[in-house]
């Protein structure tokens, strides 16, 4: 979920069931307890859905204890789990990896336990997001799919309203066709002055018009930095620039407590919004916001963005029953709990033809026919290669986006700032 998206709040330890509400660190690499029960800790960031789930597998396995250990903010997970990793030590016995840093595991899949060798069913994924994780020339599997990221734009029905802008989905999908078509209508909604701004932050809304450029963002397929001369990553820049420079953007560095804090408040009016996002947004804005919140079209030519996989490392001391445990999480019986829980949309295709999925609609979204909106083009959803440096450049780029929103640079100066700082961060 990038992970995925994707979905994240505060540094959170949380142990469930039998756990208590803080579980000791001893248990987070634990050996059998004293009561002979094995615990599982199962690190991630933000919401995955879970909880129900191990419930579940704890009362079908009466031997096994589940520790969640869940981080809010993923550029704070993604350092913890490397370095842990790095160690050989303290990872977690399942391990949550969002797409956007699986790439930089991939030359070192011995860390992990290779699912090809667990008796797993590859057609419970779609082909392309089993293919993600396979490494070694295809003989070593990482991880296995959780969700995937098709892509929307989520909105305030009730500033929609106070801008003067229609309210109703259709009519709301129809004003933006494209992103100059979106750019356009929050001009609209600029000069009405409703107090709150347009979008949330430049960089979601770069992230996702950059997924809908091809299939590469920052590295060719030789794994070559292309950022300086790549059209996609170039236009995706531009169109987001014309947005800060037209005073669009509240300016929220997204997965901050300020951040968090506007969906509360109603500081801005639309998100591009991948379907792992919902989850996040109902959290956020809570009961206060039930109704106010719909889901429209996604300007341009839709596209994904986020999704994790569940691994397992091999220093964990449980590898059998970590593997059992992943297996079931991931399951399309799992994907089924964590959509209804979260919204997270399944790498599990057979799933989409499910009445549970295809037909469901979210509540909270005023209704919104999230299965239609989000299922009908799953089959379909295409990855963007992603490089193994991919992490560290996309921070320096989003670090060099945010310069501009914050007036200390042009949008010039910062796509050079932009350039060189992921050719550093590349190794170039």
């Amino acid at each position: 979920m990038s992970s995925p998206w994707r979905r994240r709040r505060r540094i959170v330890a949380v142990a469930l069931a039998t756990v208590g509400l803080l579980a000791p660190m001893a248990a987070c690499s634990a050996g059998a307890e004293s009561d002979g029960k094995v615990t599982l800790t199962v690190s991630l960031f933000g919401r995955f859905g879970y909880a129900d789930l191990y419930k579940q597998y704890e009362k079908d396995h009466p031997n096994v204890k589940i520790v969640e250990r869940a981080e809010a903010q993923l550029d704070v997970y993604n350092q913890q789990l490397t370095r842990r990793l790095a160690a050989n030590k303290g990872a977690g016995d399942v391990v949550a990896i969002e797409e956007g840093i699986l790439t930089q595991f991939l030359d070192r899949p011995q860390i992990f336990v290779n699912f090809l060798d667990q008796d797993v069913d590859k057609s419970k994924w779609l082909d392309w997001k089993w293919e993600q994780s396979l490494a070694d020339n295809g003989k070593y599997q990482v991880g296995l799919g959780t969700d995937v990221g098709g892509l929307a734009m989520c909105y305030r029905r009730d500033l929609f309203q106070k801008a003067g802008l229609p309210v109703e989905r259709d009519q709301v999908s129809a004003l933006w066709p494209d992103w100059n078509a979106y750019i356009a209508t929050g001009q609209k909604f600029a000069a009405a002055k409703t107090g709150a701004k347009f979008l949330d932050a430049a960089t979601n809304t770069y992230n996702t018009i950059l997924r809908q450029q091809g299939d590469q963002t920052y590295f060719d397929r030789d794994d070559k930095l292309v950022i300086d001369s790549s059209t996609e990553v170039r236009t995706a820049w531009d169109i987001t620039m014309r947005m800060v420079q037209a005073n669009l953007s509240a300016n929220l560095k997204a997965f901050t407590d300020p951040w968090n804090a506007g969906f509360k408040s109603g500081a801005f009016a639309t998100i591009a919004c991948p379907a792992w996002m919902t989850g996040y947004i109902k959290e956020q804005a809570g009961p206060s916001a039930n109704d106010k919140w719909d889901i429209a079209k996604v300007p341009g030519n839709g596209g994904n963005w986020g999704g994790s996989f569940l691994a397992v490392p091999k220093q964990s001391k449980h590898q059998k029953e970590a593997v059992a445990l992943a297996k079931y999480l991931t399951s399309p019986k799992g994907q089924l709990a964590a959509y209804k829980a979260e919204g997270v949309l399944p790498s599990s295709p057979q799933l989409y033809d499910d009445p549970a999925v295809k037909d469901s609609k979210n509540e909270y979204f005023n209704d919104a026919p999230v299965g239609e909106i989000f299922v009908a083009g799953a089959k379909d959803l295409k990855p963007a290669y992603l490089g193994s440096k991919n992490q560290p450049v996309r921070d320096a780029v989003e670090n060099a986006m945010r310069s501009v929103e914050e007036k200390k640079r042009t949008p010039d100066q910062a796509w050079k700032d932009a350039v060189d700082a992921a050719k550093r961060a590349a190794g170039g």
